[in-house]
């Protein structure tokens, strides 16, 4: 049994699943910023980009995926090995970039909220987590 040609299917599934989350992640991202603006229900800027930036990535998580899956059924080359490189490193950053919208706060800083918990446990750097308050 050939695997490549099932293995070049799956790609192309993969692909298309990715292509549906963008698309219901953009449908889903407008029809709650609808709903908010109409119930007035707080900021719906803010609340439709972050849900739309989690469409947008969950997507572009599965066409990388799909990109490698295609890459790898076929005999591999260095001109397909370098067209994926290249692929996954633009995916990759626009990944990255959007969490770092969606989240506000760069991948090596604690997010608001954590920092938020910790001040309120009263965690610092000099006492082990659990320690005891004095």
């Amino acid at each position: 049994m050939e695997f490549g040609p099932v293995i070049t299917r799956a790609g192309e599934v993969i692909d298309l699943l990715g292509v549906v989350a963008i698309v219901v992640g953009v449908l889903y991202a407008m029809a709650d910023a609808a709903i908010r603006r109409i119930r007035n229900l707080g900021p719906v800027y803010t609340r439709f980009r972050r849900v739309l930036g989690r469409g947008i990535l969950i997507g572009l998580e599965l066409l990388v995926a799909a990109d490698i899956i295609r890459t790898v059924a076929v005999t591999p080359t260095i001109e397909s090995v370098t067209v994926l490189a290249l692929i996954v490193v633009i995916r990759t950053f626009l990944s990255w970039s959007l969490e770092v919208e969606i989240s506000g706060h760069w991948p090596w800083q604690k997010s608001r909220a954590a920092a938020a918990d910790e001040g309120a446990l009263g965690t610092t750097s000099d006492r082990p987590a659990g320690a005891e308050r004095e």
